[in-house]
């Protein structure tokens, strides 16, 4: 059965399919072999370099009768080889031409291939796979699906640099996830590929190096175990530094530093490491400048970026080093007039990337600036950058808009700036209109730097509140995602934070009893700590009004399972234990004659009382004068299994 492109065929396709084209796929079913053979180098030749006529063939079905040919045992090597060079050809053909080709089932009939001895047919078939497995719209899961492939793939790495040049190519390209680091690390990829570093071949050398940096990405256990690997009697890491020398190809030198890179954000490498301050660091800045390609520039920033993002020093370093504050500035001027008037492919070039470049340049600034305030001040007084940084909020592109709140975000950190440039340039609007409508990821973002602004010396603050902000925040905290709900219960406190009755009372308003509660009933303890540290007096009052009334058993159950909520939470935990009162309810509880409420007021104890926590012996002492442990110690022969459980778990902690 011929195998169709996705697109429905329509007449103006059908009228293109020519004679030719029919031609060359009828000789593929002659009887005689030979012929079959000259009509495969025929059509290989017919379609180098020619689109139209690649589809024309799919649309004819040769990719299901080229399969066949190259499966048959039957066939000759010669055959099968030359089956496997034009289906390699078609699938450098258009993206709908490799959905095709997957379609009709290429990638299990290669790898089949791979079990034949002969190696000019394994290198045919492996440049196809290398070929197939390089284009976004093929599923990379497919090389994971039979588990004898992986292991098959290692073997072949020895037989030429071919071998080696596509294996590593496909492992490159298909290594997407931490359980593919997995799969390749447990079938000892560091080992197999590690000498291929110092192969004569550049295409090898530079392939393996891209495996190590998709094995070692955000992976400790591959990082770790590269640090170690000796190439020749050399470090790895020393071979990495010896790749990123300026006598190297930028791509090369690029690669490298990402390897150094990752290995050092996963903790393999120090941060003040030689490698990583005198090598590393200078390579991506270098990245960074004008001389580069404009993708170049782009890698340049981001590696650098996550490399220094969590280390001060680093972002000093960096900050001084050629200027790097003023040479980000250039990011935001593509594309430029002069291109638009001299060369209309260069303009679409930095069309293309211009996006690109801004998010690069966001995301750098928001690293440089995360924790020291003179760079903070070097990025606000850079040409324009506040104005950018406003124009990125609303950006077409999502990834703009999200480096650009990063950037912002990174600089709300500053008091000097939210009193000064955050002010002056009113981006409290577009923030606020950014948290209208935006996927969750640039909500996270936008709402932790809206708790910024909403901090009691912001100026921004009186003008956010007058813009109704309350109801937006109060919808926060009902989100599914743990960051907003945390995020929307930090921007509410700052803003309740000495402010007028007014306010305060708007925000109970807006929020509800309800909502407070069942904010304290979530899971995560930061959330309780903060609504305890804001409102926990009025809180605990309304639990006491709630058990000494006349509720039903599943209410006060309810309220009971709040309360082992609150005694989960680290400031929450002391706000309880000084409310006398409340411990005595929770002990009157874990006597009454319902098990549920037993239950849940045992619970309560067990998190106030758990080892393993600051404070815990305070608490343990303050409770058994209180008479707790003579109460959990009667507990421990109920007859309700559950309850009778809880209370032994509590126990223990005071015998460990």
């Amino acid at each position: 059965m011929a195998c169709l492109l996705e697109a429905p065929l329509r007449i103006s396709v059908l009228s293109e399919v020519t004679a030719t084209s029919r031609h060359y796929v009828d000789r593929l079913f002659d009887p005689d072999p030979q012929k079959v053979l000259q009509g495969v180098i025929d059509m290989k030749n017919a379609v180098i370099g020619n689109n139209k006529q690649k589809a024309n063939l799919i649309v004819l079905g040769a990719v299901p009768r080229l399969l066949y040919l190259l499966q048959q045992s039957s066939s000759s090597l010669e055959l099968r080889t030359e089956c496997a060079v034009v289906l390699g050809s078609l699938a450098m053909g258009t993206e709908n031409n490799i959905k095709s080709l997957v379609d009709c089932h290429i990638i299990p009939a290669l790898l089949q291939g791979l079990l034949c001895p002969d190696l000019i047919f394994i290198e045919a078939c492996l440049r196809c796979l290398r070929t197939v497995f390089i284009s976004p719209v093929t599923p990379v899961q497919l090389l994971y699906t039979d588990p004898t492939v992986i292991p098959h793939l290692m073997s072949l790495l020895s037989r030429s640099q071919r071998t080696q040049e596509y294996i590593t190519q496909i492992f490159s390209h298909c290594c997407k996830t931490p359980e593919h680091q997995t799969v390749l690390f447990n079938h000892a990829a560091i080992q197999n590929i590690a000498p291929l570093l110092i192969s004569p071949s550049y295409k090898v050398r530079m392939q393996a190096l891209k495996c190590f940096s998709v094995l070692a990405y955000e992976n400790t256990q591959v990082s770790m175990t590269l640090v170690n690997v000796l190439v020749d009697g050399e470090l790895l890491s020393q071979v990495f530094v010896r790749m990123m020398q300026r006598d190297q190809p930028i791509e090369m030198q690029l690669t490298a530093a990402k390897c150094l890179t990752y290995m050092c954000r996963a903790g393999a490498i120090r941060t003040d490491d030689s490698c990583v301050v005198l090598k590393t660091l200078p390579c991506l800045v270098r990245m960074c400048s004008k001389e580069h390609l404009l993708e170049e520039r782009v890698e340049g920033a981001e590696t650098l970026a996550y490399l220094m993002e969590p280390d001060v020093e680093l972002q000093r370093i960096a900050s001084t080093t050629d200027h790097l504050v003023a040479m980000l500035a250039d990011y935001f001027k593509y594309p430029s007039s002069v291109s638009a008037i001299t060369d209309i492919k260069r303009l679409d070039h930095d069309l293309k990337h211009a996006h690109e470049l801004r998010q690069a340049a966001f995301k750098l600034y928001a690293s440089l600036g995360s924790n020291d305030e003179d760079i903070r001040k070097k990025i606000t007084e850079t040409e324009n950058m506040m104005d950018r940084i406003v124009s990125g909020l609303s950006e077409s592109s999502i990834k703009v808009r999200l480096a650009a709140v990063r950037c912002l975000h990174s600089l709300s950190r500053s008091v000097q700036q939210l009193r000064t440039s955050f002010h002056d340039h009113a981006v409290w609007k577009p923030l606020m209109k950014l948290l209208q409508n935006a996927p969750d990821e640039v909500l996270v973002m936008a709402s932790s730097t809206l708790c910024n602004l909403l901090l009691e010396f912001s100026p921004s603050k009186e003008p956010i509140l007058e813009s109704g902000v309350i109801e937006l925040l109060c919808t926060l905290t009902q989100s599914d995602s743990p960051a907003l709900r945390v995020n929307g219960i930090w921007a509410l406190m700052n803003m309740a934070f000495q402010a007028d009755q007014k306010v305060k009372v708007e925000i109970v308003r807006c929020l509800g009893t309800e909502q407070l509660f069942r904010l304290l009933s979530d899971p995560d303890s930061n959330h309780i700590d903060q609504i305890m540290s804001s409102h926990g007096k009025q809180i605990l009052q309304a639990v006491t009004l709630i058990l000494e009334a006349e509720h039903s058993v599943e209410v006060k159950e309810q309220t009971l399972c709040i309360l082992a909520n609150i005694a989960d939470g680290n400031t929450a935990k002391e706000i309880l234990m000084t409310n006398d009162d409340m411990l005595q309810k929770i002990k009157y509880y874990m006597g009454h004659s319902n098990v549920k409420l037993q239950l849940a007021a045992t619970f309560c104890i067990s998190n106030l009382i758990w080892n393993e926590e600051d404070g815990s012996q305070e608490r343990q002492d303050k409770l058994r004068e209180m008479g707790f442990v003579d109460i959990l110690h009667k507990l421990t022969q109920a007859s309700d299994p559950n309850l009778c459980d809880r209370a032994k778990t509590a126990m223990q902690q005071y015998l460990a």
